[in-house]
């Protein structure tokens, strides 16, 4: 599978660390955030791998390079001062890509689940990890169900990990939502596309219990830091 890392924000929630370095470029236990996902993503065979950007773009190949050190092939694109949101990004990064199903994950996250269980080709549209949810959100974003299909409301919702597999088909079934005329790669979301194939029941999960977090606030950082350091 080629894969896709969210890296675009502006972690405005971490600043003052990301008011010169992006959020997936912070190191924690003696490495950068986002050098824990391509080491994942070499050990499961991936190859090519893209890195969407926008805030402090310009740091990422610096240092993180072509990704040879890792056995990979990076590919980095730009998606100007103001990120294209989950959708739009995943839109662009889809230009460099095969055309086949593919991994994504957020760089802001840091998580122990073996990506090796996930599936090439989703059941439907997109395959979801989800976790228990954090005190930051209580409330969950979709419900898994016993067959294994999400949906957007159920009587346990869960919280969803950012690490997906999801077919093109997703956002090409639905460019009426998103287009614009004249605009090659427009800004959306992706969870509105998300919660309507769910509808249709073509979005399937798994519920992961071990570790995760949403490196969001210096304290988690610096939590998650000690965690690593000292198991």
């Amino acid at each position: 599978m080629d894969a896709l890392i969210f890296a675009a924000g502006k972690g405005e929630r971490m600043r003052p660390l990301t008011l010169h370095t992006p959020k997936p470029l912070l190191p924690v236990a003696g490495k950068a955030l986002i050098a824990w996902h391509l080491e994942r993503l070499s050990a499961l065979g991936c190859r090519t791998v893209v890195i969407n950007t926008s805030w402090l773009a310009g740091c990422f190949e610096p240092a993180l390079g072509d990704g040879s050190r890792w056995g990979l092939k990076l590919r980095y694109t730009y998606e100007g001062e103001e990120p294209l949101e989950t959708g739009g990004g995943m839109l662009k990064a889809m230009a460099q890509m095969d055309g086949e199903p593919f991994l994504a994950i957020n760089g802001d996250i840091f998580c122990d689940y073996d990506l090796a269980k996930l599936p090439t080709a989703p059941n439907g549209l997109a395959h979801l990890v989800m976790v228990q949810n954090p005190e930051h959100n209580p409330s969950g974003d979709f419900a898994l169900m016993a067959d294994g299909r999400l949906a957007s409301d159920g009587p346990v919702r869960h919280t969803f990990a950012g690490i997906g597999v999801y077919r093109p088909e997703l956002l090409w079934q639905s460019r009426s939502q998103w287009q614009q005329n004249g605009v090659e790669f427009p800004r959306f979301k992706l969870a509105p596309l998300l919660r309507q194939a769910m509808a249709e029941g073509q979005v399937h999960g798994e519920l992961h219990t071990g570790q995760w977090t949403d490196v969001g606030t210096p304290e988690r950082l610096a939590e998650l830091d000690r965690q690593l350091k000292h198991p």
